[in-house]
């Protein structure tokens, strides 16, 4: 049997090593596009950002509800 040796997946730019602050910094968390969720308890449309608390900016309620999509589903019956 030949042993070959483990090679990490190469990820691309989404996770690089940042220089300055010693940490990764992710693409992702810096130009992510918002998510709407609207609020459980006063029913307020919330964006949220990768990272953002899960938490309503009116009412402070940490129910969100993900909205509907507006595209159109449509099921194959069989």
């Amino acid at each position: 049997m030949s042993r070959e040796t483990y090679q990490v997946p190469s990820m691309g730019t989404q996770n690089t090593f940042d220089a300055q602050g010693g940490g990764y910094a992710s693409a992702m968390a810096i130009d992510s596009p918002s998510v709407v969720y609207l609020c459980g308890e006063c029913s307020a449309r919330v964006p949220l950002k990768r990272g953002d608390q899960i938490r309503c900016k009116d009412c402070g309620h940490r129910v969100l509800y993900k909205e509907r999509t507006k595209r159109m589903v449509q099921f194959q019956a069989r």
